[in-house]
This record gives C-alpha cells, sequence and structure tokens, in this order.
C-alpha cells in the first residue's frame, strides 16, 4: 500500500526524496520504495524519519483498521 502520509509529510517540508535519504542515511530509492509501498523499513528507519520529518510513527506508518 503506497505511503502518501510519508509523502505528503516530507512535501510539506520541501524536502525531496534525495534530502530525505541523505538526512536518514539511505538511497534515494529506498525512500521512493517506502512511498510506492515496495518496501517495508525497518523500526530503526521508520524512527529515523519520523525524527527528520518531526511526526510520529502513528502519523506515519501505523494503519488503523477499517471497520
Amino acid at each position: 500500500m503506497k505511503n502518501l502520509r510519508l509523502k505528503a509529510a516530507r512535501a510539506s517540508l520541501d524536502l525531496s526524496q534525495e534530502e530525505l535519504a541523505n538526512k536518514v542515511g539511505v538511497s534515494r530509492q529506498t525512500i521512493s520504495a517506502i512511498e510506492k509501498g515496495d518496501y517495508n523499513p525497518t523500526i530503526n528507519l521508520c524512527v529515523a524519519i519520523c525524527r527528520v520529518l518531526g511526526r510520529t510513527l502513528d502519523d506515519l506508518f501505523w494503519d488503523e483498521p477499517k471497520e
């Protein structure tokens, strides 16, 4: 499933995928794959992304169950 919340949070800070990748120590392709839903990041990477974007894990990575 695409992670549009991550993409929106990154865009709201006017960060490119490359800039976010550099700040968290991964490749641009990794950020792209996370946003496209092709890669499940480790909890450590999730936390690093949250710190850079000033968001919580719930904000970016937790899906609420659909009723």
